[in-house]
């Protein structure tokens, strides 16, 4: 009896999916290894705009313009004025003692993991705005492309 050729489609997904997913497990020092263990099954939150949905992935994975622009223009690593520790997704959205009235306003998370997979998006993006760092963590490609555009003018 010949079956259709999609009739394997499944099969063949669950063997990449589960090789994929041996790959992803040998990276445990990843930074993203330890927001998300497994692969797949990823959700985009429709409720947002875009530009929010784009900055709440970008602090899933720790990478923003503020954390990281450092790295392209050879500048020291950003600190925390307050808590003179390096600045890092994890520091403003968990750690820093200037953000404790407005972190408990919009969202209680002992580890950045819970905080991510847990709270409402929304109550993420609206702590980011009031603390001020709304535009600072979003326009990391901007910067990038002129940055890049810069250099390309340099003889």
């Amino acid at each position: 009896m010949k079956l259709p050729a999609t009739d394997m489609y499944p099969r063949i997904m669950k063997l990449i999916f589960d090789e994929w997913q041996e790959v992803w497990n040998c990276c445990t020092g990843n930074e993203l290894h330890s927001i998300r263990h497994t692969i797949g099954g990823y959700k985009r939150k429709t409720c947002l705009l875009h530009h929010d949905s784009v900055l709440l992935n970008r602090l899933c994975i720790g990478h923003t313009r503020l954390t990281h622009y450092y790295l392209l223009s050879g500048d020291n690593i950003p600190e925390c004025g307050t808590c003179q520790c390096p600045l890092t997704v994890k520091h403003v959205l968990m750690e820093c003692v200037d953000f404790n009235d407005v972190r408990n306003k919009h969202f209680v998370a002992s580890f950045i993991k819970d905080l991510l997979e847990n709270v409402k998006a929304q109550n993420i993006i609206d702590f980011i705005k009031q603390t001020h760092f709304y535009k600072q963590l979003s326009c990391f490609y901007i910067n990038v492309c002129y940055f890049l555009f810069i250099l390309a003018q340099q003889p």
